[in-house]
């Protein structure tokens, strides 16, 4: 094995990689048999090594917008791997849900990935004539990730909900009795 790939095998990106695909072949395996196990398993495994290959064309060249073009494409490939394993689960031919597992695995390597785009040379760089730039650390991207989807600010928002919930049930009550209700 190379230095080069060795590198490459010790990033904390890449060791996420490895435990999605780890994850990706259990569930693959674990799957019922009929017409759609093969399929579903291929391109949870499939696109699970996609990602390692893409991490590794990432470390491979040094140019920005090749290092961010890979990417994209792991982007993508988690995520189709993540919908074959959310597909099997509701056509029901997995023998356990794995859903909830892979979605906090995906999370995990979420966190890594934007954490390793982050550390790319933008200065590293030449144009390549199709006019896509991928800034990531750019004040307009600081503020999409501010309004990203906060979970517990949503939770919260339904104990706003529940409070409110309770005032309609007290104004049923009153409505109740009031016997001069046009639909009594």
């Amino acid at each position: 094995m190379s230095r080069h790939l060795k590198k490459i095998e010790k990033l904390p990106i890449y060791q996420k990689a490895q435990e999605l695909l780890d994850l990706s072949e259990i569930i693959a395996d674990a799957l019922k048999d009929g017409e759609m196990k093969e399929s579903l398993a291929n391109q949870m495994v499939g696109n699970a090594m996609l990602v390692q290959a893409k991490i590794a064309g990432a470390e491979g060249g040094g140019l920005y917008s090749l290092r961010m073009q890979n990417a994209v494409l792991i982007k993508i490939a988690v995520q189709e791997m993540f919908n074959a394993i959310s597909f099997a689960s509701m056509v029901e031919i997995n023998e356990e849900d794995y859903v909830q597992l892979m979605r906090d695995k995906v999370e995990e390597f979420r966190e890594e990935f934007v954490e390793w785009i982050r550390g790319f040379d933008k200065e590293y760089d030449i144009p390549d004539n199709w006019g896509i730039r991928f800034d990531v650390s750019t004040p307009e991207q600081e503020k999409l990730e501010e309004l990203m989807f906060d979970d517990e600010r949503f939770l919260d928002d339904f104990d706003d909900d529940a409070a409110f919930d309770d005032d309609e049930e007290e104004d049923d009550d009153d409505l109740e009795e009031d016997d001069t209700s046009p639909l009594s």
